[in-house]
């Protein structure tokens, strides 16, 4: 290798990887910037009285169709229920104390919304990104470019989205956008944190409400399972929760704690990364051609062969 090109190719080398440190500090920088953006929400179970008051403001806050019974119901505790395309948060009751020092207290509450992953599957499954993650977190959805293809329903590891069915001309994807445009017009906590009576939820700084909740935790080991659902479960979420009794038996299910969407993403580049699947594409299509003018040559020459017959 001569003089030159030596220096050349050191210099080619040298200035990529200055330009891989600074891409991996950019990105490191734009991670953090996340993370202090991050906001959550926690939710103390053990605080939950059942009372329905943040399944009411939900509705209020985002227009929702009224429920046939009012939210005062307590018949509606007699069966599970899941968010739906009109009702973006539900509260459970699980027969059970709480924690082992609330022995006065026969039941527990749990409230189910959207989780507003940190890595959220259903902006990754979205082929045109309808569902987007905002700065603070939350995650959105834009009706006016979705397809309706559901994917981000088939995604979500905590089957939250739902589908306006009823509606044949212009259905919706629906769940918990965490009032979203509203904290960013306003200021304020979402509706269901600001209506609730006993700080079961508590809004704020993500990394502060795990700080908050470590403190309970070593505070009143009693009343606590040492264990915060939401910090990594799915690759980690903007709804945290306390509780004191096993986290199965109020439906917070166990998760990974990788993200679905990492797996998926890493095989999607994988294919794309190399251009597989356009090099196939036009390698197909390549020999398509080679073998419809193969064909049309071997029509010619037996058209020619014909002729020359003809004229014998």
């Amino acid at each position: 290798m001569d003089r030159r090109l030596f220096l050349t190719t050191g210099f080619a080398a040298l200035s990529g990887a200055v330009l891989a440190s600074e891409t991996k500090s950019s990105e490191n920088r734009e991670i953090k910037a996340i993370e202090s953006a991050q906001v959550g929400c926690l939710v103390d179970t053990t605080l939950c009285i059942g009372c329905r008051k943040c399944e009411e403001a939900c509705n209020r806050r985002n227009n929702l169709p009224r429920p046939e019974n009012p939210f005062t119901d307590q018949t509606v505790f007699r069966d599970r229920r899941r968010p739906t395309e009109g009702a973006f948060t539900v509260v459970n009751e699980y027969p059970g104390m709480p924690s082992p020092d609330q022995k006065q207290i026969g039941t527990t509450h749990c409230k189910v919304q959207c989780m507003h992953c940190l890595t959220p599957s259903c902006v990754s499954a979205c082929l045109v990104g309808a569902m987007t993650k905002q700065m603070d977190g939350s995650v959105v959805y834009n009706k006016n470019i979705c397809l309706g293809c559901r994917y981000c329903m088939v995604a979500c590891p905590f089957e939250i989205p739902a589908y306006e069915f009823s509606e044949p001309l212009k259905p919706k994807v629906r769940k918990c956008e965490f009032c979203a445009d509203y904290k960013t017009k306003q200021g304020a906590n979402p509706a269901c944190a600001a209506a609730c009576p006993t700080e079961t939820l508590v809004f704020g700084k993500r990394q502060e409400l795990l700080a908050l909740a470590r403190s309970r935790i070593k505070n009143r080991p009693d009343r606590y399972l040492d264990y915060i659902y939401g910090e990594y479960e799915a690759g980690g979420t903007s709804w945290l929760y306390l509780t004191g009794r096993p986290m199965k038996e109020i439906d917070l299910v166990p998760m990974p704690i990788k993200s679905p969407a990492v797996t998926t993403e890493s095989i999607q580049h994988g294919i794309f990364k190399f251009g597989i699947i356009p090099m196939a594409l036009y390698g197909f299509l390549a020999g398509l051609m080679w073998k419809n003018r193969k064909s049309e040559e071997k029509n010619e020459l037996k058209k020619t062969e014909q002729t020359e017959r003809g004229k014998q």
